[in-house]
């Protein structure tokens, strides 16, 4: 079940010059995005043509949640860390949010042209267009594509291909806007989190 961890941790691969970044498609994800405080809704994964479903959550700054139907697993962001919550083996494997796709989405301010993200490639299809990216300083370590619908602008799916070749693909359904969260829920019940990275002012 490791894999799922590597895949959301793993970021973007830069390795095309010749990629075509079409600038106003940013503007609009990047505008989106910093619109959205909550999301909930369901998610299927798909990973080596085995499908997983669940619960998708998500409260920026720096909170989500994942919750597997058919597995013993919750992924949970509290606004500095990532938890990786083996409940079959009652174990938590912590990673920074930084590292994972889904800390650039829940950022306080999405920059995806000025800041560390580099979208490397902008792809415009008929109902929906999709931005490649990655975090500088962190090439090489696979690629992540975020795909949104086009009306409205809307969350549909990302795919996340590690340094092996390794393709998660997340899609997104019943995604509504939602803000009011219980006080802890996104906080794991089973143990008392601590953040071990400290965070940093993207989730602040």
């Amino acid at each position: 079940m490791k894999h799922l961890l590597v895949a959301l941790v793993c970021t973007v691969f830069a390795n095309s010059a010749f990629a075509a970044v079409d600038a106003s498609l940013i503007t609009r994800a990047e505008k989106y995005l910093n619109s959205v405080t909550g999301l909930s809704g369901d998610f299927v994964q798909t990973n080596k043509e085995k499908k997983e479903q669940g619960t998708f959550s998500m409260l920026r700054p720096g909170r989500v949640r994942l919750d597997y139907k058919n597995m013993p697993v919750q992924l949970m962001a509290d606004g500095a860390d990532l938890y990786f919550y083996d409940k079959s083996l009652d174990q938590i494997t912590t990673v920074p949010l930084t590292s994972t796709p889904a800390g650039i989405l829940v950022r306080k301010k999405i920059d995806l042209q000025n800041a560390d993200i580099h979208v490397i490639d902008t792809t415009d299809g008929t109902d929906t267009f999709t931005l490649k990216m990655n975090l500088r300083g962190q090439e090489g370590l696979g690629n992540m594509s975020v795909v949104f619908n086009k009306k409205p602008v809307g969350l549909n799916s990302w795919t996340i291909v590690d340094a092996t070749g390794n393709k998660t693909d997340v899609k997104f359904s019943n995604l509504k806007t939602k803000t009011d969260f219980g006080k802890n829920y996104f906080q794991i019940q089973r143990h008392k989190t601590v953040s071990t990275s400290g965070g940093d002012d993207f989730y602040d």
